[in-house]
């Protein structure tokens, strides 16, 4: 990834760098975004995960059984449910204390439980995980400047969750690449804020929560997938879980990381600009190749 950051802040730097509306990016913020187009574009979780399990983890996917899809959705909705519950209503009031190491830690000792008993305990792990990174993400969000206490800051927070899909996944064909993803969100997002003030309307479990949850967690599931395999065939038992739920919390907050700052640099520099050089940065790494 390093290679990669120094590769795309040096094709930032080049020549014919955009200037929208007469504004043009200082190298810092070039960097940020160099940084978060690496992470957003080129998340890294297989690689992360294919490293413990000793087998590309795309591979491991194909081995779960069919009803292991079914349990991994539910899972991956009451997970996300609970989470958007609390995104909107009660992350203002929340503390983060610890930073990255403590969610990290926290993460790990989850994992072990998963890790030791699968898809049997996944309900209880991943709603344990879940909120985990939703904390890390809330953290890494503040970071960036943006109101917990603006429930439109929570659902961006949600974002998050539908992004990194592994390659392959059957939920997503054609669906790729960060700004299709946002794009894909825009309506659920526009139609939930709008209904923040009515309460039972928004709550997990409300049609209008499913609607806004329905994409999130058919992406989410992919990677929840990607990772429950990874489990199956990594270093057995509790180590080999907490080991894998580590990359899979270090996975979604890189990606928070990248989704944050683009976002930060869309409130200095406007929304269009910062796609414009997003696109740049993608299409000369690409010639470049």
């Amino acid at each position: 990834m390093a290679a990669d950051n120094e590769n795309l802040r040096a094709l930032a730097c080049g020549p014919g760098r955009a200037q929208l509306g007469g504004m043009v990016f200082s190298e810092t913020d070039f960097a940020a975004l160099a940084d978060a187009v690496n992470r957003l574009e080129r998340p890294g979780l297989a690689g992360r995960i294919t490293a413990l399990a000793g087998k590309p983890a795309g591979l491991a996917v194909l081995a779960l059984p069919a009803p292991a899809a079914a349990v991994i959705t539910k899972a991956a909705e009451n997970a996300l449910s609970r989470a958007l519950d609390v995104a909107l209503f009660s992350l203002r009031d929340r503390r983060f204390a610890g930073g990255r190491v403590v969610h990290s830690v926290l993460a790990s000792a989850s994992g072990a439980v998963g890790g030791a008993f699968g898809l049997a305990t996944l309900a209880i792990e991943l709603s344990v995980s879940t909120m985990i990174m939703l904390r890390a993400i809330a953290a890494i969000a503040r970071d960036e400047g943006e109101d917990l206490a603006d429930p439109r800051t929570g659902l961006a927070c949600l974002e998050v969750f539908a992004l990194g899909v592994p390659e392959g996944a059957d939920t997503v064909a054609g669906e790729r690449g960060y700004f299709t993803i946002r794009a894909l969100l825009a309506r659920g997002l526009v139609e939930t804020a709008g209904f923040i003030a009515d309460k039972s309307a928004v709550r997990g479990g409300s049609d209008l929560a499913a609607r806004f949850l329905a994409p999130i967690v058919a992406r989410f599931g992919a990677v929840v997938s990607e990772k429950l395999a990874a489990q199956t065939v990594a270093v057995i038992g509790a180590v080999g879980g907490a080991a894998v739920n580590l990359a899979f919390i270090e996975h979604f907050q890189s990606l928070a990381r990248g989704h944050f700052a683009v976002r930060r640099l869309e409130r200095i520099y406007g929304a269009e600009a910062v796609r414009a050089e997003y696109d740049l940065l993608i299409s000369r790494s690409a010639a470049a190749a």
